[in-house]
């Protein structure tokens, strides 16, 4: 498998905000592997890096494809990004236990979701070979979370319904507040989240 060389330069693409239909949206198989898929990972990439984030999936970015970008190094660690297309758990372990999650389409919320500590994943990776890899720890969560996005599930989906509902309704606000921002007098849009 030659690795992917995540090399900077790319284009920052923005991530959808919750709620979105998109984000509930099942994504479609990864079918093609060519430059356009490599670029679309690339772009994942970028952009997760710049948020900052571990983990993103195609839909995040309004992408309906079965992909998913993510690098659970720490700061003192080499970086890891993956790209995994199609990925599906093939193992999950019977001990679970609980993470605070976050999401980068739901930003400044958390909260604990109870997962499997261990998975086995298998998935295609940008060349179109199968990769079958175990993950444990907080890349066992991240692969976790990701999948759960190409299956239109986020991690308040675990929640209580009416913390979900608090959770969507400052989310709703929030997307109205940016909605009104007005551009910069040079014609400069915003930022974005």
């Amino acid at each position: 498998m030659r690795p992917l060389a995540y090399i900077g330069g790319m284009s920052i693409r923005p991530i959808l905000l919750h709620p979105d239909p998109r984000l509930k949206a099942v994504a479609k198989p990864v079918t093609a592997f060519d430059e356009s898929l490599r670029r679309l990972a690339e772009d994942m990439l970028e952009t997760m890096y710049e948020a900052p984030g571990i983990g993103l999936a195609a839909p995040q970015v309004g992408v309906m494809s079965r992909l998913i970008v993510m690098d659970c190094s720490r700061d003192d660690e080499p970086r890891r990004p993956l790209a995994l297309a199609n990925p599906e758990i093939a193992w999950r372990s019977e001990e679970t236990g609980p993470y605070e999650e976050g999401c980068l389409s739901i930003p400044d919320h958390f909260a604990e979701v109870v997962r499997p500590k261990a998975v086995e994943v298998t998935w295609i990776d940008l060349e179109g070979k199968a990769q079958r890899e175990r993950f444990e720890g907080l890349w066992a969560v991240c692969v976790q979370h990701e999948i759960d996005h190409l299956n239109g599930k986020l991690f308040i989906d675990y929640l209580g319904t009416i913390k979900r509902g608090v959770i969507t309704r400052k989310m709703e606000k929030l997307k109205r507040d940016l909605a009104r921002e007005k551009p910069h007098p040079k014609g400069h849009e915003a930022a974005q989240l």
